[in-house]
């Protein structure tokens, strides 16, 4: 009985021929570009001039882990100065430092292993500088800045006598691009 119901199988699959059906589907992974940045920790910046050195010298202000960069490919991280001079008022005395005796240097952070990366050393002006670029992008990339004050006692006669200390004022504006 098993033999004839093998049989009486193989006979009707040979006579009715074996059949399947078959479909196909487009896979896509569509990719955008994304890019962010932040700034890490305390966003106020702090040129302090407070002895005879710093006034001759200059000062610095390192600023650790002070970007931090999501992008999706190669990326170009730029800089600016709201204005063209950082300024004080008070009691109706306006007075200016020019932004563009200011420096900025980028360096890689910590766990930033990006060597593809080019950083300039920049000066600070009301338009765009370039200070960061790459050709790969990366997750959580950190990056350092050094602002760096100019000396020479060019900052001598920035002081006034009607408050301490007299802090020159700029907003900064870092913006990623696609590269």
């Amino acid at each position: 009985m098993k033999n004839a119901v093998f049989v009486l199988t193989v006979f009707c699959a040979l006579i009715s021929g074996v059949s399947f059906a078959q479909a196909t589907a487009t896979l896509n992974v569509k990719l955008y570009p994304i890019q962010t940045i932040l700034i890490g920790g305390d966003n106020t910046v702090n040129l302090e001039y407070k002895t005879k050195d710093d006034y001759q010298n200059g000062v610095t202000a390192n600023m650790k882990d002070h970007l931090v960069v999501y992008s999706t490919g190669g990326f170009a991280v730029n800089v600016k100065s709201e204005n063209e001079d950082l300024i004080y008022t008070k009691d109706g005395l306006t007075s200016k430092i020019a932004a563009n005796t200011i420096n900025l240097q980028a360096s890689l952070g910590t766990g930033n292993a990006l060597n593809a990366s080019t950083m300039s050393n920049v000066v600070l002006e009301n338009s765009n500088k370039k200070l960061i670029s790459s050709n790969v992008g990366g997750t959580e990339l950190k990056f350092n800045i050094a602002y760096n004050g100019k000396g020479n006692n060019d900052y001598v006669n920035k002081y006034y006598n009607v408050e301490t200390p007299n802090v020159y004022t700029t907003t900064v504006t870092y913006t990623i691009e696609a590269q």
